[in-house]
């Protein structure tokens, strides 16, 4: 991952450009309608004269250049302006609107929604959760007129090569530092005018061991700042990743973001949303892309879309992850939107489920496009893109040990609150109905966002209530047929399993508090984290309103009853098989979405 592409160092990246400042759209509306402007925007993307469509950006991927004319046209968008806060003059309203608009981005090309679009927030997010006015409005100016940030994490102990190299500062006179340090793989390092660093402060490995600072490049003298080649990546190839090396770099005291020794701490803040916007942006809207072309293929193959055998199976099952996944995904969305000071638990574990789950339906996919999973033409060459930049998205913001950190305490948490009897207070159907309208006051605060765990419910997960209540209430659906009150039964093992899994859990509590999960702990949090998933699939079909065919399709228990009835094959319970139909309707139901042009996510968006 560190073979160069180029020798010597790179220029400082120039300013934005006021022609392409000038001529940016003005758009209005909430983030469904944004969303479908972006769609349509970008066109078909099987057009052969599509500037923006796979043609285009398969050979810029092949070149290893980003797709200059795309990034372009989303500049023109203002794309930037989804990442800064209303109050600041920007778009940025609430997340689950923000992660609709990127999906149309996503599903085209990963390394396009990184590399032109999310990582400026990420980068900017720390900003907006502790930087001062001054901060605030540089970084805010900064986006709106077309110019680039990037994030320079701390080093982790299980790091990729992304997370892996950091910077240190020493105090120099006047309250200022002096920064040295190098990373080596850092999207956009070579052309960002900005940069959040986390920095080492302070020796040791305690929570004050780091701080943030907001490195302006035109602030920094140049002598200092080296950028260093761009390097070879086996996914987002496109991407630009480069280093960015400073040595004996001063660095004025206004640049530092917070408090002294607050980095870690506002990490832990600000991941909350990384983590929501990975799950919710890239990876459903890739693997919704990638179960495109196994429809596709089916479609084309010599039997065509025949949906009874086993490869109808197949893109069932995946279509009913899918679903649940997207249910999870919009169910952390739509908390951080609401409820923020809650996020923590269920961001982690939103990030945790939704990467593990895609990834197992991807190979399953593969399998369905057989031979066409290798073509690198614009037809399918989508996929075998999709398979080298899922893995990418997936740990380039934090890595998977960082989460199960997150985690493992909150589960000694929901054993001891077990144990004395707290109640199960279930978590707002608001949660639970995608694209809803927030009430008036909801706007999405980053200042809101809290580093330790919080439970309006005492200790007992809302989430996990959640599935214990959509457990009781369906056996009264049992009359329905014989698809409800298989559902009823399946979600009752599962509710079963809820109670399982907490007593399990008080087995953590006789082990020291650290950030190592012991082995027992891992398959904790596998099967925590798919509870969860669980849970938002049964939510979100209790709360549908079947007033439209995609209302219709979640409001059924063909979706849900399937993707239990996988999810509890993981678990290792006993489950009986689906009642005979169920695979072929809901494959059947996701052809329709197909010819009809509808993504296969909860919104079934209409596409270019």
């Amino acid at each position: 991952m560190n073979d160069h592409l180029t020798a010597g160092a790179v220029a400082p990246k120039a300013a934005p450009r006021p022609a392409a400042a000038a001529a940016r759209l003005r758009v209005r509306g909430e983030g469904a309608a944004r969303a479908q402007y972006v769609e349509d925007l970008l066109g078909d993307p099987f057009a052969e004269d599509n500037p923006h469509g796979q043609r285009a950006l398969l050979a810029a991927d092949e070149q290893r250049r980003a797709p200059a004319a795309t990034e372009e046209l989303l500049d023109r968008f203002g794309l930037g302006a989804e990442f800064v806060p209303h109050a600041l003059g920007g778009r940025l309203s609430g997340v689950e609107d923000l992660a609709q608009v990127l999906r149309p981005v996503f599903r085209r090309d990963v390394a396009l929604g990184f590399g032109a679009g999310v990582t400026a927030l990420f980068a900017a997010s720390v900003v907006w959760a502790a930087g001062d006015e001054r901060q605030c409005t540089d970084t805010a100016r900064r986006l709106l007129h077309g110019g680039r940030i990037t994030i320079l994490h701390r080093e982790f102990v299980h790091a990729n090569a992304i997370l892996r190299g950091e910077y240190s500062a020493r105090p120099a006179p006047g309250g200022a530092f002096v920064v040295d340090g190098r990373k080596d793989v850092v999207i956009n390092a070579d052309r960002a005018d900005a940069f959040t660093a986390y920095v080492r402060t302070a020796d040791g490995e305690g929570p004050d061991s780091h701080s943030v600072f907001l490195l302006q490049a035109d602030r920094l003298p140049a002598h200092a700042v080296h950028r260093l080649p761009r390097v070879r990546t086996h996914g987002m190839r496109g991407a630009h990743y480069a280093g960015l090396d400073l040595k004996q770099c001063p660095v004025p005291a206004g640049a530092l973001v917070g408090r002294l020794g607050e980095g870690i701490h506002l990490s832990l803040r600000t991941f909350q949303v990384s983590r929501a916007l990975v799950s919710g942006g890239a990876l459903v809207a890739g693997m919704d892309s990638a179960l495109r072309y196994a429809v596709r293929a089916l479609g084309e193959s010599r039997r065509g879309l025949v949906l009874g055998g086993r490869r109808g199976r197949v893109l069932a099952g995946v279509f009913a992850d899918l679903l649940a996944c997207d249910s999870l995904a919009v169910a952390g969305l739509r908390l951080l939107d609401v409820a923020p000071e809650y996020a923590l638990i269920p961001s982690a574990g939103v990030k945790y489920a939704v990467s593990a789950l895609l990834h197992e339906d991807l190979d399953e996919l593969a399998a369905v496009l057989g031979a066409r999973g290798y073509d690198r033409g614009p037809a399918y060459g989508g996929f075998q893109k999709l398979v080298r930049d899922l893995p990418v998205a997936g740990l380039g913001h934090a890595g998977t040990a960082d989460i199960q950190a997150v985690l493992v305490p909150h589960l000694r948490t929901l054993a001891h609150a077990v144990r004395r009897g707290a109640p199960w207070h279930e978590a707002p159907a608001a949660l639970f109905t995608p694209g809803a309208p927030r009430p008036p006051q909801a706007v999405f605060d980053f200042r809101r966002l809290v580093a330790e765990p919080r439970d309006p419910q005492d200790g007992c997960d809302g989430l996990l209530a959640a599935l214990l209540g959509a457990a009781a209430r369906l056996d009264g659906r049992r009359a329905r047929g014989p698809r409800w009150a298989a559902l009823a039964d399946l979600a009752g093992a599962f509710a079963a399993e809820v109670h399982h899994l907490a007593e399990r859990c008080a087995t953590l509590t006789h082990r020291p508090h650290s950030t190592a999960p012991s082995p027992a702990a891992y398959v904790l949090i596998d099967r925590y984290c798919l509870l969860l998933a669980a849970a938002a699939c049964l939510a979100v079909c209790e709360n549908a309103a079947p007033s439209s065919p995609e209302g219709a399709l979640l409001a059924e228990p063909d979706w849900a009853l399937l993707a239990l009835t996988r999810f509890g094959r993981r678990l290792g319970l006993e489950v009986p098989d689906v009642p005979d139909g169920v695979a072929h309707d809901l494959a059947a139901a996701l052809v329709d979405r197909y010819r009809r042009g509808r993504s296969f996510d909860l919104y079934a968006m209409r596409l270019a």
